[in-house]
């Protein structure tokens, strides 16, 4: 884009020129998100009657091992079908590869209220995880090649929003069920039966979606280069044959060190959260327990609303923040924010009082800008042909290796002496991601490449 261009660009309103068909493919991806987080946070909410029901007495004996393990089922599942989603979708389609993503999440989270044996489960959360890890990428993809330029980060931060509904609505659904428990013992089912119901809809609101006209005309004219400047021509390009997408990112100098970079902040996000923002509801129980508060569980669940609303007000405005900084200073500041947060939720709040005011501005920065910027940045950075496969790569490629903290996190709150010492030992990971981004080229007022 041109200085000339982008000042008549900044005079006209961010939304000017959007048509109900860019609005229906964000709404159709936005609602798969959404349920993608009511999935994701379900299991956490449930997790305890969960386990009453499908453990067997021996099994009990080691609660935390066998939750840790059905957590990282899913993030195993979920990072694996993520890079799996996206190269079909480089290959097949977004739209195609989202329908059948979505499709198949909700056939497994119905089957899973059916569910009264533990190994059934895990399979069915890795299985769940698959078709999770495939429907983001390729919403964002779509999102990101459809929108016009002024409007793609806006629109990018407010498709990542329905993560953060989505784990509102888990958190609000399960606070009014647990306080009625409608089957009693077993109203943890109705959460994946409500899971799965909404998704169905979302099938019919995606058939009217219009493919991307710019990963068609990629795929139309093999483009198949990996580098967003162009400047390292494939072997694909040679000899006329597409090369393989995953590889081609580490096969060209310029692809690689983007994956690898870009990767490195995936990382710090996931092991963020999945090694300190999941034990914030069992942090906040236990501080309301050592208070005398009688229903201290309860707790949690308030928090755990607060914490959502944080991240979904920072998913909403992040677009707007990241226009105007840069995308380099918005990544840094947000894991700044990160670890400031990190040792003010773990090392200074005593009460639960002062959490449920702590905890909406730990999720603006450790649930909403520490993954946002994976909506909208990785977008700008490789062209259409490999655009699905890098953003599944750096989005779920991390969740490979986070997938281990669940399951380890029990030992690891022993070995550092408590939820808080781990969480402020952990936290330190965010530091990196401070610093990476500026390694990394600045693709503010940037065209989308092709």
């Amino acid at each position: 884009m041109t200085p000339g261009e982008t000042m008549v660009s900044a005079r006209k309103g961010w939304s000017e020129g959007l048509t109900k068909m860019h609005w229906k493919i964000l709404l159709g991806s936005f609602l798969g998100w959404i349920f993608d987080g009511y999935e994701a946070l379900a299991l956490i909410v449930v997790m305890v009657p969960l386990l009453h029901t499908v453990l067997t007495p021996a099994q009990s004996a080691t609660p935390t091992f066998y939750a840790g393990l059905l957590l990282g089922m899913t993030l195993l599942g979920w990072g694996i079908g993520g890079l799996v989603g996206g190269v079909l979708a480089d290959y097949l389609g977004r739209k195609k590869v989202m329908l059948w993503s979505v499709f198949l999440y909700a056939c497994f989270s119905g089957i899973t209220a059916a569910v009264n044996g533990f190994w059934t489960l895990c399979a069915l959360r890795f299985l769940i995880g698959l078709a999770m890890g495939s429907e983001w990428s390729t919403g964002i993809a779509l999102v990101s090649e459809t929108w016009p330029e002024r409007a793609r980060a806006k629109g990018a931060g407010f498709l990542q929003s329905g993560y953060g509904w989505g784990t509102f609505l888990a958190a609000s659904i399960w606070y009014v069920l647990s306080s009625f428990k409608p089957l009693g013992p077993d109203t943890w089912r109705l959460m994946f039966l409500i899971g799965a119901v909404p998704a169905i809809f979302v099938l019919y609101l995606r058939r009217s979606v219009k493919e991307s006209a710019k990963w068609e005309a990629a795929v139309k004219n093999k483009q198949w280069t990996a580098s967003s400047d162009g400047s390292a021509p494939s072997a694909g390009r040679r000899d006329g044959k597409r090369p393989f997408p995953l590889a081609q990112l580490f096969r060209e100098p310029e692809a690689r060190r983007r994956t690898l970079l870009a990767l490195i902040l995936s990382v710090v996000t996931s092991v963020g959260w999945w090694a300190i923002s999941t034990w914030l509801p069992v942090h906040t129980v236990a501080i309301a327990k050592a208070q005398g508060i009688a229903d201290a569980a309860a707790w949690g669940a308030k928090v755990s609303i607060a914490y959502t609303v944080g991240a979904i007000v920072a998913y909403t405005v992040a677009g707007f923040i990241v226009d105007a900084i840069g995308r380099r200073a918005f990544i840094s500041l947000s894991f700044a924010g990160c670890f400031v947060m990190t040792i003010v939720t773990y090392w200074w709040v005593a009460s639960v009082g002062t959490m449920l005011y702590v905890a909406p501005i730990n999720g603006f920065f450790t649930l909403g800008c520490a993954y946002v910027w994976m909506a909208i940045y990785p977008a700008e950075l490789f062209p259409s042909s490999v655009r699905a496969s890098a953003i599944s790569l750096v989005f779920n490629g991390a969740r490979l290796l986070a997938w281990v903290f669940p399951i380890i996190a029990g030992e690891m709150i022993r070995s550092f002496g408590g939820a808080s010492q781990a969480a402020l030992a952990i936290g330190c990971i965010y530091l990196l991601g401070v610093l990476v981004p500026w390694f990394m080229p600045e693709t503010r007022d940037r065209a989308l490449p092709d």
